[in-house]
């Protein structure tokens, strides 16, 4: 069976709300419906999609030594999101006092634009421009 698509990330922090705000108030993400878990956090959507999860680190760490997984640090080096609007992105994350890297990719029409959530995870937005 051939994988489809990205189903979500998991975000694992040691504070929640500030990560919930860095994803909805510079990323545009919105909070969601969220099953009763055995540990706090938030299921953030885009377009109806639950696609960014967050979780309490030391409960999230707790519940996942009771089915028996480990947790530790993750080799994931950023996240990419497609996105529009350049200059609108630009804007919004500097109301949000994030400071993007740009990158310009002319051979492949893109524009990038990377920086870092509260918890250090790389985020990547990608602007197709042709």
């Amino acid at each position: 069976m051939p994988l489809r698509r990205l189903e979500h990330l998991l975000v694992l922090t040691d504070d929640l709300e500030a990560t919930r705000a860095f994803y909805c108030d510079a990323l545009g993400l919105e909070v969601g419906d969220r099953p009763p878990l055995e540990f706090p956090g938030y299921w953030l959507y885009l377009d109806g999609s639950p696609c960014v999860h967050v979780a309490e680190r030391a409960a999230y760490e707790e519940h996942a030594v009771s089915l028996g997984l480990r947790v530790g640090p993750t080799p994931i080096d950023h996240v990419a999101f497609s996105a529009g609007d350049y200059e609108g992105l630009v804007a919004r994350l500097e109301t949000a006092g994030i400071d993007p890297v740009e990158n310009d990719v002319p051979a492949a029409d893109l524009r990038q634009l990377f920086f870092g959530d509260p918890n250090g995870v790389r985020i990547e937005l990608n602007v197709r421009t042709g």
